[in-house]
């Protein structure tokens, strides 16, 4: 890498990494490998390293759960206390007794949860201080460079903190819940994002959680807002089976005005 210096730039671009975590990276650990990852991340590595002068901004986003957290197992109990696995939960099945909630007092929670949202139960991941939660490793070591460079800080978005919602996108939780604002769209926290000329967007994975970011700020920015993104294609993978979710998300947002690009195509 080179040594540390400040640069001076002449545009106004925004890198938004959406949760390049160990846990998502098809690592030999990782609690929900996504194939082809961790090339995903050492591309974006050499982006940052190669064309950090250019980015005046990076926000990285951070999947953040706790162990007990209404996606994981520990969250559930089935008649002979069982825990489920990567399976769906319905609220029919929360009527029919099938899934509980371990907590009794938090039936009708869950109950108005399903009535408002899918709900998948995944393997515990990202818990927040483990090695999953980290960064991936060639990734970090970028952004730290970057900063010397820049002479400025990443900014960190922690997503999922509140056991009681999936939170997929980076911006607000697939519920939000009125006593956590922290589960709520927040106009601040992408403030340096709409003052950016262009942003670009990488990431994992690219079936749920960047398309479920994109789409939060479309929403409340409004579909215009695709015209200022980039979406680098080689720097962001589907989560298996889930193909065919991710490319039906390039096609919507290429339709209102997005960019797609592999990084080698960036500043070309």
């Amino acid at each position: 890498m080179a040594a540390c210096h400040p640069e001076t730039i002449t545009m106004s671009q925004h890198l938004l990494i959406i949760d390049p975590q160990n846990d998502f990276c098809d690592l030999p650990t990782a609690a929900l490998p996504v194939t082809g990852a961790c090339r995903d991340m050492a591309r974006l590595a050499k982006l940052i390293e190669q064309h950090g002068p250019a980015l005046d901004a990076i926000t990285v986003t951070l999947d953040s759960h706790h162990r007990y957290d209404i996606a994981h197992p520990a969250f559930w109990r089935g008649p002979a206390g069982e825990q489920p696995l990567l399976c769906p939960i319905t609220l029919a099945d929360v009527d029919a007794g099938r899934w509980l909630p371990a907590d009794p007092a938090l039936l009708p929670a869950v109950r108005h949860y399903l009535q408002h949202c899918a709900l998948f139960v995944w393997p515990p991941h990202c818990l927040t201080g483990s090695w999953g939660h980290n960064i991936h490793d060639g990734l970090n070591q970028a952004l730290q460079q970057w900063e010397c460079q820049r002479l400025r800080t990443v900014q960190y978005l922690f997503k999922g903190l509140n056991p009681l919602t999936e939170h997929f996108s980076a911006f607000e939780a697939d519920l939000p819940l009125a006593d956590d604002p922290a589960t709520r769209f927040q106009p601040q926290q992408v403030a340096a994002l709409v003052a950016a000329q262009r942003v670009i967007v990488a990431g994992e994975a690219l079936s749920h959680c960047v398309a479920s970011s994109v789409r939060s700020l479309l929403r409340h920015l409004g579909t215009d807002f695709a015209r200022k993104l980039v979406l680098l294609s080689d720097c962001s993978s589907p989560v298996p089976g889930f193909e065919a979710q991710a490319a039906d998300f390039v096609a919507e947002i290429r339709q209102f005005g997005a960019q797609i690009s592999p990084s080698t195509a960036l500043f070309a």
